[in-house]
């Protein structure tokens, strides 16, 4: 299997983000370790990797892992310091912005803090993907607030490119969507980065795992292994950032 990767760090993306405008729809994933056991494994989730328009390797351990395995220097971006930087230094005040996932306190605390006065919200329910009425509802809220400046889907994986997917495909939303997973949860200070150390020697996965055994044990332990045999057998091309940033087949 083949991986295109965008070659942008965080700098270089958010000049990308910060002019992608709102006459259009696209879409970010980013992808760490599990998401890529994932794209191996699930053909639907392969299909909206293919679709976004941009992948920004999320993962410093994956980075670490094809560097040494297979000595190609990747760029990272995580989701986590790519919304701190759209919210804190290109988001303006009256800009649309969407966010879908997470607590309506901590969302209304985010926005009065970055006094962002333009913020859409919703919370959908748990399991809601497994729900056509759910995700409908998900969804038109999102094509409703269209045209935004950003949508951050911050729902989890496989839910939130899935939402990301749908939306391309409808072709009704305009606006620039990222699936950031946990991201607001560090912004809001609900959840710590690890050590600058740490992060350097690509161990953040052992931090957040000793922080949280019970919800990421099995993912980390017993699932995320398997990464080590799949990253010894894909491969993986930087992307031309001059290339037409509306080109799909990242992952084929």
């Amino acid at each position: 299997m083949v991986h295109s990767v965008d070659d942008y760090d965080v700098g270089q993306f958010l000049s990308v983000a910060g002019t992608f405008g709102s006459n259009r729809f696209g879409y970010v994933v980013t992808p760490n370790a599990d998401h890529l056991i994932r794209v191996h494994d699930d053909l639907d989730f392969r299909t909206y990797y293919q679709h976004a328009d941009y992948v920004l390797m999320d993962s410093r351990f994956c980075v670490c892992l094809v560097r040494l395995l297979r000595g190609i220097r990747l760029p990272i971006c995580t989701g986590a310091d790519l919304t701190q930087k759209l919210l804190t230094q290109i988001v303006s005040a009256d800009d649309r912005i969407v966010i879908i996932g997470g607590a309506k306190r901590t969302v209304q605390q985010l926005a009065a803090r970055l006094r962002l006065r333009n913020v859409y919200h919703f919370e959908p329910p748990m399991g809601f993907i497994h729900n056509p009425r759910a995700t409908e509802q998900c969804l038109q809220l999102i094509e409703n607030a269209s045209p935004f400046r950003f949508c951050f889907l911050a729902v989890g994986s496989p839910q939130q490119e899935h939402l990301a997917h749908e939306l391309r495909r409808r072709g009704v939303a305009r606006g620039l969507a990222l699936c950031v997973g946990a991201s607001l949860n560090f912004l809001s200070g609900l959840e710590r980065h690890a050590p600058a150390w740490m992060q350097r020697a690509c161990l953040e996965w052992l931090y957040r795992l000793s922080r949280n055994p019970r919800r990421l044990g099995h993912r980390y332990l017993i699932r995320g292994p398997r990464i080590f045999g799949y990253l010894l057998k894909a491969r993986f091309v930087l992307r031309d950032p001059s290339a037409d940033a509306n080109a799909a087949g990242h992952v084929q």
